[in-house]
């Protein structure tokens, strides 16, 4: 017999939340690396740092959020999560561009100057990336809570059709 729990439990949702924050620091840090690296500009910087982002937030979220770390199942989880992840990164881009569009039409970006450094960092659009980053934690904690590591018999009806 599974035990029920509640969608927003406490402990869960503190879990995820510090994994999170581990996945938007790398997203983040690659998302400035590829902008600079590759001279792209914003927009296109987003969905590859989120993919970056997602090996590590595969991992710790198996192991850390959900009590997944012996389900027995990491191939089936891995497709619903990327699943999961390519509807939030679209999330996540789509919540980063509309904010910082609407402020481009009135404001100029926001940079500021690393002390002792060439390096300035475009505060407007870190700004507005963590803002996609919110929306898409949410969409993302109940996405996985509810399909991603919760055995639901779609992946094996999935198997079914494509057999």
């Amino acid at each position: 017999m599974t035990k029920k729990t509640k969608l927003f439990n406490q402990k869960d949702l503190l879990a995820y939340f510090f994994i999170a924050g581990a996945g938007a620091i790398v997203q983040l840090v690659s998302g400035g690396l590829i902008k600079d690296w590759f001279k792209l500009p914003y927009e296109s910087s987003i969905l590859p740092a989120y993919y970056i982002s997602l090996i590590v937030g595969f991992i710790l979220t198996k192991l850390f959020a959900f009590d997944a770390r012996k389900s027995q199942q990491t191939n089936r989880e891995m497709i619903k999560f990327l699943m999961v992840a390519t509807f939030s990164g679209f999330v996540t881009w789509f919540f980063s561009i509309i904010p910082y569009r609407f402020i481009q039409t009135f404001y100029t970006d926001y940079l500021f100057q690393i002390p002792f450094s060439y390096k300035r960092i475009n505060v407007t659009q870190i700004s507005t990336t963590i803002t996609g980053m919110g929306f898409s934690f949410l969409s993302n904690f109940v996405l996985h809570k509810t399909f991603t590591f919760k055995s639901s018999g779609f992946y094996d009806r999935f198997k079914d059709l494509i057999r």
